[in-house]
């Protein structure tokens, strides 16, 4: 295997041009795209439908009325003002995303960067959303379907890299370099984010606590306490794949 990592939102738009025909891509937006789908997943949610803007959003919700609607802009819960007259279902907290408010439901999501990551990977073979929550058992199973080349897209804040984002692929690096057998070759960029994750390591999960995006989220008080909890490792076992139609559903095989 190959692994590969994009570091930065910008290098995202050029996935387009990319043969990702072979690729598992594994979308990292740790505070906190990525964990809110993986934990809304694990508390019975049936679906994720990530889509790139609120306009989308609402179309899906016109043809479905039946949906949820979840996502940021600013870090915040959309609201009508920003929508034309209709208050999205839930923020971007995966607190907010509990077992009671979501089993059985289907969610359309949009954020400022996550979604959009997510939605970039549509070529490659196979498209995970991976966070610290499910870190181990997404590993494993890129480990067991053999994948020839492996992609960490780090979504990032803005128009920045996010360190948070990038330890993460880091510590997925470190796993795939564990399995057995013929050890995968890593790019400069994987090579980074390793090195990256090592470092975090010393004074994690306090190196999510003094990221940009944990700072600003410790800053808003119904907020704060999303750092701790995406900084959780590996207390939700399920694999979050993206399916051919676009929705991101717990792989069941």
């Amino acid at each position: 295997m190959k692994i590969d990592a994009i570091l930065t939102p910008a290098e995202i738009p050029a996935l387009a041009g990319r043969d990702l025909r072979e690729t598992v891509c594994v979308v990292f937006d740790i505070l906190r795209a990525t964990s809110t789908i993986v934990t809304a997943l694990h508390h019975g949610a049936m679906a994720i439908i990530p889509v790139c803007e609120i306009g989308e959003a609402l179309a899906i919700r016109g043809r479905r009325p039946d949906v949820l609607l979840g996502g940021e802009r600013d870090g915040f819960k959309i609201r009508a003002a920003q929508t034309g007259g209709i208050d999205f279902n839930f923020g971007n907290s995966p607190r907010e995303y509990t077992p009671e408010k979501v089993r059985g439901k289907t969610i359309v999501s949009t954020t400022t960067n996550g979604t959009r990551a997510l939605r970039a990977c549509a070529g490659a073979k196979m498209v995970l959303a991976a966070s610290y929550l499910n870190l181990s058992a997404s590993a494993k199973f890129i480990q067991q379907n053999n994948f020839a080349d492996a992609l960490l897209v780090c979504a990032g804040t803005g128009e920045n890299p996010a360190s948070e984002d990038i330890s993460a692929a880091g510590a997925m690096v470190e796993l795939l370099l564990s399995s057995e057998g013929e050890p995968p070759k890593i790019s400069g960029n994987a090579h980074v984010a390793n090195v990256a994750f090592s470092t975090a390591r010393e004074h994690f999960p306090n190196a999510l606590r003094d990221s940009q995006n944990g700072r600003r989220l410790l800053a808003i008080p119904e907020l704060r306490d999303d750092v701790a909890f995406c900084s959780q490792r590996d207390v939700f076992p399920l694999v979050a794949k993206m399916e051919a139609d676009g929705s991101i559903r717990v792989c069941r095989g």
